[in-house]
């Protein structure tokens, strides 16, 4: 195995309830009532939707997708659900800090060290917002590959505390039964004061719709034994899923830092996916907008690119 290098669960496309737009130029973060099945193939227009996509807004009866039904992969919460306070790199798009409110992995002169992580509300390295808290799931949707996952990014407090909550308590009433488990991702919308009393959808996750949670439970003990029986092993899963992630000393990958710092941690961001925001706001952050990190890139690819000649 390489070393150096985070093993993360293979994946089949990205799940998101938002996306990226033009305005004035500039590519900015713009939040969504729906959830959106990507694959990972790129045109002009943004990321080309899987499958999947239009098979839910189908059956979904208003052309809108509120909830997948999904399984996880690992029986562990924490291997289903990454989720740290990260800082980025807005030049290079590299991960600058990674860390749990107790240690952090940071660059440093003297390379990747090990240092106390006081939370970005007490770091003098996080000042100005730089510092969020970053969290990636993985889940399956469908079975035709039996290790494939969607993952769904987010910086959201709310998502990130639903979804971890949902997962280790459903780990815990299933008996540890929780990649059996038939389950589902849900958008929900609540209202806040800094919201000014829109709208602010977050993902949670519930078990199956039609299900019960003790009927559920059943499904779950059925599908173990059956996994059982045919020599499926969840424990080694696990086990070999824990040492990939350990690993690298960042999880994500050189060609998805661009998307990632783009989407979240852009300058006009904060401004423009603020839940409720007015179009004032919008402007103000469009207008003082710096490039962005896609922008740079973009532009040093044009200028290394060599010159066109016509032939005699």
């Amino acid at each position: 195995m390489i070393k150096g290098l985070a093993i993360t669960p293979p994946v089949l496309g990205r799940i998101s309830i938002g996306r990226v737009v033009e305005k004035n130029g500039k590519r900015l973060p713009e939040k969504d009532d729906q959830f959106t099945i990507t694959s990972q193939v790129q045109s002009r227009d943004g990321w080309v939707n899987h499958p999947y996509d239009e098979q839910f807004r189908k059956a979904s009866g208003n052309g809108k997708i509120r909830s997948i039904p999904v399984r996880v992969l690992f029986n562990d919460p924490d291997l289903n659900l990454r989720a740290e306070y990260s800082m980025f790199d807005r030049s290079t798009g590299r991960p600058m800090c990674v860390g749990n409110g107790e240690v952090c992995r940071r660059y440093t002169a003297s390379g990747v060290q090990a240092l106390p992580c006081p939370s970005p509300d007490a770091c003098e390295l996080a000042k100005g917002g730089l510092c969020k808290p970053y969290g990636r799931l993985n889940v399956k949707i469908g079975d035709e590959d039996e290790v494939g996952t969607f993952i769904f990014r987010t910086t959201g407090f709310n998502s990130i505390r639903s979804l971890a909550a949902r997962l280790n308590y459903y780990q815990a009433v299933s008996g540890n039964l929780l990649a059996c488990l038939p389950l589902e991702l849900r958008l929900r919308g609540k209202s806040t004061t800094m919201s000014h009393r829109t709208p602010v959808y977050y993902v949670d996750l519930t078990v199956r719709e039609g299900l019960t949670l003790e009927e559920s439970i059943a499904e779950a003990r059925a599908n173990d034994e059956r996994r059982k029986a045919v020599g499926y092993d969840q424990t080694a899963l696990d086990e070999s899923a824990k040492k990939g992630f350990a690993n690298g000393a960042f999880e994500d990958s050189g060609e998805e830092i661009s998307e990632i710092v783009e989407e979240y941690y852009s300058d006009a961001s904060a401004d423009v996916r603020t839940d409720g925001g007015d179009d004032a706001s919008v402007a103000e952050a469009i207008k003082t907008a710096k490039p962005t990190l896609r922008e740079k890139l973009d532009k040093k690819a044009s200028s290394d690119r060599p010159g066109e000649f016509s032939r005699p």
